[in-house]
């Protein structure tokens, strides 16, 4: 039972530091390292884990977007038979498509890096402090003038390559996504929108691309281990869901000020509590 409110705790978690710019790889690690959480038997298992956390995270993009998701996917495939010819839909359905690629490279890429060398608690902290300054400087000198009919090419190609400097952890990818926006003056809601629907291809592909892996090396969960799984994920799916309704909502009045205050007082927290050790 306990072992099954960790899972859920984790997932908790995962939903809701997944959409909010504050890092839901380096909250993960962080939680790991520091109550000493250790679900499963290895490192390696426990990253399977964490998969099952963005199949969550990624559950909750899919109903909370459906409609627009429905939308882009028609506007997709008219823009094959017909060409994009000015309309925002056509243009957005393939800026999406392109945006998802530098991501998805840097990850294939960069697997092992990432798993290896970019998860110290040091590091985390510092991208902590870094990018909240970063998400800082765009809040308050972004023009906040621009809508989603309004992105182009560039804004797309910016806010895709930014995307992948979110494959370390601390950074956020909500964060330096919403934080590229900011810069290309859209507004906050704009900005964070545009950030949930890029990261659908992302979320999407880690986690179908790591559940492969899973479906062809099915022995390596442990056996009774399954519900550990499925509350992980469906506690990501509900916060997560939970998370994007009311963090856009938020977003049409409030200012990303929290976010920052709160990354930059983990961040100092953290390096204090490493000093002392």
């Amino acid at each position: 039972m306990i072992e099954l409110l960790k899972a859920a705790f984790l997932g908790l978690v995962q939903g809701l530091t997944e959409f909010l710019p504050i890092s839901s790889s380096g909250h993960l690690i962080l939680l790991r390292k520091l109550l000493g959480w250790q679900l499963l038997t290895s490192e390696h298992l426990n990253k399977v884990f964490d998969v099952s956390l963005h199949a969550g995270t990624f559950l909750a993009l899919l109903i909370y977007f459906w409609h627009d998701i429905v939308q882009l996917l028609k506007a997709f495939a008219a823009s094959l038979r017909h060409g994009i010819q000015g309309i925002p839909e056509r243009r957005l359905a393939w800026l999406i498509l392109l945006g998802g690629i530098p991501a998805g490279i840097a990850g294939v890429l960069g697997e092992r890096v990432i798993e290896e060398k970019l998860g110290t608690p040091t590091l985390i902290a510092g991208q902590l402090i870094l990018f909240a300054l970063i998400l800082l400087a765009a809040d308050r000198w972004g023009r906040k003038a621009r809508q989603l009919d309004d992105v182009g090419l560039a804004d797309g190609l910016s806010v895709g390559i930014a995307q992948a400097l979110a494959l370390s952890p601390g950074v956020s990818r909500s964060g330096i996504t919403i934080t590229t926006g900011l810069f290309f003056g859209l507004t906050r809601e704009t900005a964070a929108r545009f950030s949930f629907l890029l990261s659908i291809p992302t979320v999407g592909g880690t986690a179908a691309y790591s559940l492969l892996r899973l479906v062809k090396h099915p022995e390596i969960i442990p056996a009774g281990s399954t519900g550990l799984f499925v509350v992980g994920m469906l506690a990501a799916a509900v916060s997560g869901y939970v998370c994007i309704r009311y963090f856009l909502r938020y977003l049409q009045s409030g200012s990303l000020m929290p976010f920052v205050v709160y990354r930059i007082a983990l961040g100092v927290a953290l390096l204090v509590f490493l000093v002392e050790r």
